[in-house]
């Protein structure tokens, strides 16, 4: 009898603890007792250390709106577990996760039985993928690594068409390397024979690495260079800008950087229509448009405008913090924060902390790895006085806007992990709702 639901997300809380271990051999052994469904794909792999989402969403929407069958693996999911497995953008359903979780399961019994190591969680969300990839018949999946690139459980795949290099720069160095050279070959990794090698511009050293795994692969080196883009403007809104032989070219994701990840997914695109693709105009058009990927400078909520962003490094973090000096000039900002404790916390309140009027602390759910919202606050007072330690989310929502009052001028900003913005999104939306809801009714008596 095939497992419900509750029985698969149970198995799935079960795997959480297994952590995540480096290495393929592992992953191989699972793919090759479910058939090698991987073998029967074709790739676009995205690798980088901010920006794979905001590319993969570009690049899947296009190839869609071009009447292709295009299946999506991404991760950490936002707001619902089944957002990782997605084709044509809808995610799977719980029937289906549970049909394709079910061999997956027993493929890992039988590992275990013969001595080796159960997969971990991100190995059987992977397998997953693949089984439900296969079964939909995607023309092209749009894959992102979850951590590296050469050792990552995504990397048995060997039909990629196009590996994509995103904004590389310092993360994980505990499993990665501590230099950029050594984080760059990691990702590096999923280049493969005589696929279309395309890279954002990136710091010398970084490009160095990219071509020379590219030149040892046999593979055609593009570079996305954002600063070709001419005409750029920018919004709150839409932005729009040039590039190449396409004018105009309109995007509704905002944050500054959007413009470089659009650049990069259009030449991903381009590739693809050298790979066989047909991809009209107006479809590259429509796609980037109509690209949304959440909790990524995400405006959630107007008057005031409050704002969700992934930012969880220094990296981001500084892009985070350009965007607000950008579109948010000598306005009053209000931060909530959620960081786990493996990450940049110092580096990211010291790039962000002299915009901000306020900072709210949380909690994230992630267990172990979450950093305890009071910890974050003693962290973020080594650099701003007014910050305050809210016992959830729910209760930093409503701080936040307190702290908002009525000034129209007012921009809450919630960043860090994804794990919290989640369950932010809903409040705030749900709020929002609520208030327009009531005001809607108020002006008609």
């Amino acid at each position: 009898m095939t497992m419900n639901y509750r029985e698969a997300m149970q198995y799935i809380d079960e795997l959480r603890p297994l952590g995540r271990v480096m290495g393929l051999e592992s992953m191989r052994r699972l793919c090759g007792k479910l058939g090698n469904p991987q073998e029967q794909l074709k790739f676009v792999h995205i690798a980088g250390t901010n920006g794979k989402g905001s590319v993969l969403a570009y690049v899947s929407t296009v190839m869609q709106e071009a009447g292709y069958r295009i299946g999506r693996y991404l991760s950490p999911a936002v707001k619902e577990y089944r957002e990782s497995f997605q084709v044509d953008g809808r995610n799977i359903t719980q029937s289906g996760l549970c049909k394709y979780l079910e061999p997956v399961k027993a493929a890992a019994a039988s590992m275990t039985a013969e001595g080796f190591p159960h997969p971990t969680l991100f190995e059987v969300e992977t397998a997953v993928a693949f089984l439900f990839f296969q079964d939909k018949e995607c023309d092209l999946v749009v894959l992102e690594t979850g951590l590296g690139g050469a050792l990552d459980a995504t990397n048995v795949v060997e039909q990629t068409l196009a590996a994509v290099f995103s904004s590389i720069s310092m993360d994980h160095m505990d499993i990665l390397g501590d230099s950029l050279e050594e984080i760059a070959a990691a990702k590096a990794g999923i280049i493969k024979n005589k696929c279309y090698v395309i890279s954002m511009q990136q710091p010398p050293e970084v490009m160095k690495v990219l071509r020379q795994a590219a030149l040892l692969k046999k593979g055609k080196f593009l570079t996305a260079d954002a600063s070709r883009a001419k005409h750029v403007k920018y919004g709150v809104t839409k932005q729009s800008f040039d590039y190449d032989r396409y004018k105009n070219l309109e995007i509704s994701m905002l944050g500054k950087f959007q413009v470089e990840n659009a650049v990069l997914a259009v030449e991903t695109v381009m590739a693809l229509g050298r790979s066989g693709f047909k991809i009209p105009e107006e479809k590259l058009r429509k796609g980037l448009l109509e690209t949304r990927w959440p909790g990524r400078f995400d405006v959630i909520a107007k008057n005031p405008l409050f704002i969700a962003d992934g930012a969880h490094n220094e990296d981001a973090a500084k892009k985070l913090a350009e965007s607000i000096r950008f579109y948010f000039t000598n306005r009053k900002i209000i931060y909530i924060m959620g960081m786990l404790q493996d990450k940049e916390i110092d580096k990211v309140i010291r790039s962000t902390f002299e915009l901000a009027s306020h900072i709210i602390t949380v909690t994230p759910p992630a267990g172990e790895r979450a950093l305890p919202a009071l910890d974050l606050a003693q962290a973020a007072r080594e650099y701003h006085s007014a910050v305050t330690a809210a016992d959830c989310v729910q209760e930093a929502v409503e701080i936040a806007y307190l702290l908002a009052g009525k000034d129209k001028e007012a921009v809450i900003i919630a960043f860090g992990s994804l794990s919290y913005l989640g369950e932010l999104i809903d409040i705030v939306i749900h709020r929002d709702t609520i208030r327009r809801d009531t005001h809607g009714r108020s002006d008609e008596n």
